[in-house]
């Protein structure tokens, strides 16, 4: 039988959990961030890693 789950719950928590890891690291002076290595010259992986860059951003 198939289980029906709520993603928008599940993302909630997640980002919830996140949060407070990076308070906690933040608690103790260090500030996560996000590094990307693009490789080739793949238009669709720079638009991917652009729009990253984005959301990092906000």
């Amino acid at each position: 039988m198939a289980k029906l789950i709520d993603g928008k719950l599940i993302a909630t928590q997640i980002k919830e959990e996140l949060r407070e890891k990076v308070n906690s690291l933040k608690a103790e002076g260090i500030e996560p961030g996000l590094a990307v290595i693009l490789v080739g010259d793949n238009s669709a992986s720079q638009v991917y890693v652009r729009n990253k860059k984005q959301l990092v951003n906000l």
